[in-house]
């Protein structure tokens, strides 16, 4: 009689995510490279970019340490000394830890549910702790997900009670991003500051835009050949942030306003998800008025 031997429980590795932004200057990629291969890590990917427009560096590393090695709140002890060396913008996360993503709609329903759809099916690193809308149009949806709903209603006298509102939600649930999904409220200027580089929208067009009320049916009025979305950070200049991504689908004469509103909404729930999820995946980095994908 033979015996099936015990398996031993094997301890998980830790895999994280360095990015960094600096002057550029020599010596970055190899003190970089020396640290993670004296602590032990192994670079599983890694991406970088010289900007010669802004002599600005900016890197994208994944590694991995083996069980026993240093886990990620020590990789950032042992990273700040190389860190202050070179001047650098810089964070490192555990690849599976999830962004507290805060996302916030009004009445047009598309890009939210594609975004409850891949988060709830794994396709996004993300946690949803709330959900913010000026309207209860969309409250059903949400709570048939289990996610709580906040209705923070807008009017010109009540804006700026509503972004303290806003405020405090995003405190509360310890928010780190924040997802215009179609919210069709303008942010003032000092929240755009306060929440900069961690707030992204979705515009309605391959910018520059038809702009004011029904975008697509302006466009069909044109009789345009392209319809696009576009997704941003959010700054004080109303859609004019950083862009993150962009696409279109081509359209012609056979299709009717309403097919263009379909078309739209399609490419903008694409183009939305890439962009929360390359964010929650540490593949963007903003460069002054532009950014750095690492896709």
């Amino acid at each position: 009689m033979t015996s099936t031997p015990a398996t031993t429980a094997t301890a998980p590795t830790t895999d994280a995510v360095l990015v960094l932004s600096c002057p550029d200057q020599r010596g970055i990629v190899a003190a970089v490279s020396a640290l993670l291969f004296d602590h032990g890590a192994n670079i599983e990917e890694s991406q970088q970019f010289d900007d010669v427009r802004t002599d600005q560096f900016f890197m994208r590393i994944r590694f991995s340490v083996s069980a026993g090695g240093p886990d990620v709140g020590r990789w950032r002890e042992l990273f700040a000394d190389v860190a202050a060396r070179f001047d650098m913008q810089w964070q490192i996360r555990g690849v599976a830890d999830p962004y507290r993503a805060l996302i916030m709609v009004s009445r047009f329903g598309h890009c939210l549910n594609d975004l409850l759809f891949r988060w709830r099916s794994g396709a996004l690193t993300m946690d949803i702790p709330a959900v913010v809308s000026n309207h209860r149009d969309l409250e059903p949806l949400v709570t048939s997900y289990g996610i709580p709903f906040h209705h923070v209603p807008v009017t010109a006298d009540t804006k700026s009670q509503a972004e303290a509102r806003l405020r405090e939600i995003v405190a509360e649930h310890d928010v780190d991003l924040v997802v215009l999904a179609r919210y069709m409220q303008v942010l003032s200027d000092d929240l755009s500051r306060d929440l900069s580089g961690r707030v992204i929208n979705i515009h309605h067009s391959f910018l520059p835009s038809f702009k004011g009320a029904k975008p697509y049916h302006q466009a069909f009025a044109r009789g345009v050949k392209l319809v696009g979305a576009t997704a941003h950070y959010v700054t004080a200049d109303l859609d004019e942030g950083p862009i993150i991504d962009q696409d279109v689908v081509r359209v012609d004469h056979r299709m009717a306003a309403e097919d263009l509103v379909r078309a739209g909404e399609e490419v903008e729930s694409r183009v939305l998800a890439r962009a929360v999820r390359w964010h929650c995946e540490s593949r963007v980095l903003l460069n002054g008025d532009r950014t750095v994908v690492f896709s």
